[in-house]
């Protein structure tokens, strides 16, 4: 063989081992693109209401309240190879990420949807709460014990699960009050706790040591409610806590005569707090995307992603700028009215 033969086949060799390994060898990067879209008015793929409410009058709403989301490829345990990113990359509607950021290190798909159902089941609970306070309609929240931290005073005595109804014989209404009440008492003393386990309720002693310059017994802590009527949403196996706000404003469309869509195509995205703050989100230029496919022509956006969406707005999509419940639905009443609402 020549040398000049010799180094056509030593190339084409390493071009051919290249390409095998580029196809072969799994990057760490995950695809993200548009989801699907779904109208938070309307109905699930078994044709039941989206979100069904009972024990409470209900009224007829039209248009388009709708909740997007993003689709991903890759992950833990699949083969996404660089071709395959790269192609995405070049895609305008998709984006290309770290696996970091959507799977926590040796977490598997699976764990991860299943955390992801967690949120999507606590963001409903939110958005429920969130509209009962815009429409100022009561309901209770208890304290409830995520888990007991170990090094602390209270663990081995709390439990998750616990619900904390009291604090040396004081009501405990919310996260706020609780740690006021432990608050109110230096670091080091026993507090008596009432709580509620298994259905009971009962006395437990919880002692108290400083941190981070305050006294705490050393528990993570969750909202429950309890609301004064049934709402029931369902969404299929959806996960993630960004429809809240959308979940929220279907509920209250439902609940009220204000029909806040005006019979138009709205979308939008923002995981609620049960106070009305709307927070960011992630993927939102995915999101805007798959809204504009489906048909909107408005867009419900969290004020801290405007800055995400600059050079990205899809054509005749406009955005609407929210930072809380209330101001969402003042802005689609002034949408309706035919006013000027703040945009990104």
């Amino acid at each position: 063989m020549s040398r000049r033969s010799l180094t056509l086949f030593i190339a084409s060799v390493s071009a051919a081992a290249a390409i095998a390994v580029s196809v072969l060898v799994s990057v760490p990067y995950v695809i993200l693109g548009p989801g699907p879209t779904l109208n938070t008015l309307g109905k699930d793929s078994s044709g039941q209401p989206l979100i069904s409410i009972s024990g409470h009058p209900v009224y007829p709403a039209s248009g388009h309240l709708n909740l997007v989301t993003v689709s991903y490829a890759g992950g833990p345990g699949t083969h996404l190879n660089i071709f395959t990113a790269l192609a995405a990359w070049l895609n305008p509607d998709e984006a290309v990420v770290p696996e970091s950021e959507l799977f926590a290190p040796g977490s598997s798909q699976q764990q991860t949807q299943q955390q992801d159902t967690l949120q999507m089941s606590g963001s409903q609970q939110t958005a429920t709460a969130s509209a009962l306070t815009e429409l100022h309609i009561g309901y209770t929240t208890q304290v409830v014990v995520a888990q007991a931290k170990p090094g602390f005073p209270a663990y081995g005595v709390l439990k998750a699960g616990d619900v904390v109804t009291a604090v040396d014989g004081q009501p405990v209404t919310g996260a706020t009050s609780l740690t006021g009440l432990i608050a109110a008492h230096p670091a080091g003393s026993t507090l008596t706790v009432t709580i509620i386990r298994n259905g009971q309720s009962r006395p437990v002693k919880v002692g108290t040591k400083e941190s981070g310059g305050r006294p705490v017994m050393g528990v993570q802590i969750g909202a429950q409610f309890k609301f004064p009527f049934q709402v029931r949403i369902s969404v299929g196996d959806i996960g993630g806590p960004s429809a809240g706000m959308m979940f929220a404003l279907g509920i209250i469309d439902k609940l009220t005569t204000m029909n806040l869509t005006g019979g138009k195509f709205i979308a939008g995205t923002g995981e609620i707090e049960a106070s009305g703050k709307v927070d960011a989100i992630g993927g939102i230029q995915q999101k805007m995307v798959g809204a504009r496919q489906a048909g909107a022509t408005i867009f419900l956006t969290p004020a801290s992603n405007c800055s995400d969406t600059k050079g990205a707005v899809p054509a005749g999509l406009r955005l609407v700028k929210v930072s809380t419940l209330s101001q969402a639905v003042d802005y689609l009443q002034a949408i309706k009215a035919g006013k000027s609402v703040p945009s990104c």
